[in-house]
């Protein structure tokens, strides 16, 4: 009787890389069969490229009692955090990231730092744990002084940026150039970043006309330009790589990086579709990637 070879394990590459967002658009699973499929995967091959599941503050009593590594997104303001984590600990329930917008553009700085004193009281009160990072999305508004105060203040208190690079419509997504920004604004500061949204897929591509036929970063294309604008890539350079289109050019550049000491930096980001970057890795031939 024939075998089938073993699946190698993902190296420190790809592990994680991709949170499970199955509940939000434009995926919109059902709360209970997104947390089953996701439960699933961890005992299917290449479980280890699946990172925490993402869900709302408010879907967490509607979670059943399984061991989830959660993800939880702020569905208000700074003040819905203690909330949610004093949930979390009255349902057993393990919150291993927190997610929130600052949505006062008037005062970007001042908001986060109201973000900071609310985890501050939550951890004080023993309801979040210390290790559990704090992920700040700063809005789609030109780097002026405001935005760039309000990542320094993200960076004080040791928290990570978030940046949305897709969504249901074109503003969603952010030019090459403004994205370029915002990487060199987290690395500056010495500060992990995830992303969100848009992401399916390896390579930079224009979506179906259907769907609005967007412009799509590819999340390879990101993990590429961050590792060159660690290493001191010109501003030029980083938008070129976030702009390219050719997938076995960009793969061949990913051979000849250190792609895993740029993951310290892009940390994750979060996917409706595991399948989809799945199938792409394996397509460029880079799932051997250590």
């Amino acid at each position: 009787m024939s075998t089938q070879p073993p699946v190698p394990a993902l190296g420190h590459t790809w592990r994680g890389l991709v949170d499970d967002a199955a509940i939000f658009p434009p995926g919109d699973a059902p709360l209970e069969r997104a947390a089953a499929d996701h439960q699933a995967r961890r005992s299917e091959p290449y479980a280890d490229l699946v990172g925490t599941f993402v869900v709302r503050d408010i879907d967490l009593p509607d979670l059943k009692a399984t061991p989830l590594a959660l993800s939880v997104v702020v569905t208000g303001g700074a003040g819905n955090i203690a909330g949610l984590t004093a949930l979390a600990r009255r349902l057993h329930i393990a919150v291993e990231g927190i997610e929130i917008a600052l949505r006062d553009v008037d005062d970007l700085p001042g908001n986060a730092r109201r973000v900071a004193a609310a985890v501050d009281a939550a951890r004080a009160e023993g309801q979040l744990d210390d290790h559990v990072p704090v992920y700040v999305e700063l809005p789609h508004v030109p780097s002026t002084g405001s935005w760039l105060a309000a990542a320094d203040e993200v960076a004080a208190n040791e928290f990570r940026l978030k940046f949305r690079t897709g969504g249901l419509d074109a503003a969603a997504y952010p030019h090459a150039h403004a994205l370029a920004r915002w990487i060199d604004a987290a690395l500056d500061r010495e500060t992990p970043f995830k992303c969100t949204a848009g992401l399916h897929h390896a390579v930079r591509h224009t979506g179906e006309a259907e769907s609005g036929g967007f412009e799509h970063h590819g999340f390879l294309n990101l993990l590429v330009a961050t590792r060159l604008a660690f290493d001191g890539a010109a501003p030029d350079a980083v938008v070129e790589v976030l702009e390219r289109r050719d997938g076995d050019a960009l793969a061949a550049a990913a051979r000849d990086l250190d792609l895993a000491g740029a993951r310290r930096w892009f940390t994750s980001f979060g996917s409706c579709s595991i399948d989809e970057p799945l199938a792409d890795l394996a397509a460029l031939g880079l799932l051997g990637l250590s």
